[in-house]
């Protein structure tokens, strides 16, 4: 059985929900630390990120990497997978959808199989598999 493998963020927020800021650290790989604050997740981006854009690269990263290994699996492994993830969010109500777009360049597949495997690496990513509880929606291409 594999080991477990932990990932960790950390983040450090001083004062309130709508004055306070704070910065958040890529912990497990040390990679990046990005700054973050109230008015960069309801109202415009300006320089820090959110929950949100730290989600939606998760998300596009995680999608990326299953429907490579679907296409693979079914024999077709792609040349080139350009994927996006939008996660829109609502003050007040949370997250409320995330869009994956994708376009891929996979010799031999025809786009009807292209758009089965794809919408089925949608559901199978785990990190989809962690967001269920919100519409996940897919565009799926070849270029």
């Amino acid at each position: 059985m594999p080991k477990p493998l932990v990932s960790r963020a950390t983040t450090a927020w001083s004062g309130n929900l709508f004055a306070g800021s704070g910065t958040t650290k890529l912990a497990s790989s040390g990679v990046a630390s990005f700054d973050v604050a109230w008015k960069n997740r309801a109202e415009a981006h300006e320089g820090t990120t959110n929950p949100e854009e730290l989600l939606a690269a998760a998300h596009a990263t995680c999608f990326s990497m299953a429907l490579s290994n679907e296409l693979d699996g079914n024999g077709t492994p792609p040349e080139k997978l350009d994927t996006a993830a939008e996660v829109t969010f609502v003050a007040g109500e949370g997250i409320t959808g995330i869009k994956l777009t994708v376009t891929a360049t996979v010799p031999g597949i025809s786009a009807e199989d292209f758009e089965k495997i794809a919408q089925g690496a949608k559901v199978g990513c785990p990190v989809s598999q962690a967001l269920k509880s919100v519409e996940i929606s897919l565009d799926a291409t070849l270029a």
